[in-house]
């Protein structure tokens, strides 16, 4: 027989000694503090800990765990940037590692039809910051993608990408969304926040925007009508202290504009850069990091397993931590297989509405606004009213 991650939604969760006074809370729809983060992260109980986030996310959503048929584009890792933590990109002219490439605009194409054939609802586009592109280059590839495929939603480029798109432009960072979305952006993936913390971000990833920066970037997109995820790179040296800050920063823009869908723990990889860090986060700091994660941003719809990096297994087992998202297709990434990753280049449909049936939850295909989608013959979507 195969396990499943049961829980009543109607009963209230048993917890471990010292969490009595966070699970009233929880159950009471009273916010967590950043004291309450901090007890949370380091209570030795991780069972607790997940019990009460399945439990927020059953209430949210039921047994009901979203995906979605996506693909990735990553057009070229030549960035101007060179950080710490990153492992995927390349100085052009002035890097002897070998793996540096840049797409021109038809082989962009060739990968979107290849994604959009497959029945994909989103293209998710991100790459390093390019020394010599024009800014044409990515309004051009947008509205490409957007004539060839006009159904397809394309969530594309980091806040750091905007910030340098915007330099090519001479335009502000806000006319430079506006010009994006008119070219046919529709969401921003979340990327490249790290922690947003400055002194670390100097250590980790200099020559980034700021955390302000970042928060504010998502801020505009947001009063544009443009939806963004956020991440949190977790597993290096960040501190507890850290990583909750980060996720109040977070919590409070959300409060502010209700324009974040999905938070994503992503999972450090020490393979292959110049951070340096012995390991990265065990399966216990994972599976607390969504729990917490889950509990702390009480105003953030998802949580994703971004299975990519977790592994599926870690993924599945994160569906009982707080997880509603299970990520999607992807037939193609290479930002966390050049860091070490050992995860497949891609997973069915079938492979993923079965990893999310033996966690004994509900699958859920969803577009890139998380509206729910049912296949016809032939695949013909039709879009659930909400």
């Amino acid at each position: 027989m195969q396990p499943t991650f049961e829980c009543d939604i109607d009963a209230v969760p048993s917890v471990a000694p010292g969490l009595e006074t966070i699970r009233e809370k929880v159950v009471s729809g009273e916010r967590l503090s950043k004291q309450d983060g901090l007890t949370l992260l380091a209570h030795p109980d991780v069972l607790s800990l997940g019990a009460l986030a399945q439990w927020s996310a059953l209430k949210r959503h039921g047994k009901r765990v979203y995906y979605v048929v996506n693909g990735h584009i990553n057009y070229s890792n030549f960035c101007t940037l060179s950080c710490a933590f990153c492992s995927f990109y390349r100085r052009k002219g002035k890097d002897r590692r070998a793996n540096g490439y840049e797409m021109p605009l038809e082989e962009v194409f060739h990968h979107a039809d290849a994604i959009a054939g497959g029945g994909a609802t989103e293209v998710h586009i991100v790459g390093g910051l390019h020394p010599d592109f024009a800014f044409s280059y990515y309004t051009d590839m947008l509205r490409g993608i957007r004539q060839r495929h006009p159904k397809v939603g394309l969530k594309c480029f980091t806040a750091i990408e905007i910030y340098h798109l915007a330099t090519l432009a001479s335009l502000s960072p806000v006319e430079t969304l506006c010009a994006l979305k008119e070219a046919g952006l529709d969401t921003l993936p979340g990327g490249g926040a790290e922690v947003l913390d400055d002194g670390l971000r100097k250590k980790i990833c200099a020559g980034k925007e700021t955390s302000a920066e970042w928060l504010d970037l998502h801020r505009q997109a947001h009063k544009l009508g443009i939806k963004s995820n956020a991440t949190l790179l977790y597993g290096h040296v960040e501190s507890s202290e850290q990583r909750i800050d980060h996720l109040l920063q977070l919590r409070e823009l959300q409060d502010e504009t209700s324009g974040f869908q999905a938070f994503i723990p992503l999972s450090y990889h020490p393979e292959n850069n110049v951070l340096k860090v012995e390991r990265g986060p065990s399966g216990f700091d994972e599976v607390r990091t969504y729990a917490v994660s889950r509990l702390m941003l009480d105003n953030f719809p998802h949580v994703k397993a971004y299975w990519i990096m977790l592994t599926v297994p870690i993924a599945q087992i994160t569906l009982a931590y707080g997880a509603t998202d299970f990520d999607g297709t992807v037939l193609q990434e290479k930002i966390y297989h050049m860091a070490g990753s050992d995860t497949p280049q891609a997973l069915t449909v079938g492979d993923l509405r079965r990893y999310i049936k033996e966690a004994g939850r509900e699958p859920v295909e969803r577009d890139h606004l998380y509206r729910e989608i049912t296949r016809g013959a032939g695949g013909v979507l039709d879009w659930v009213a909400a």
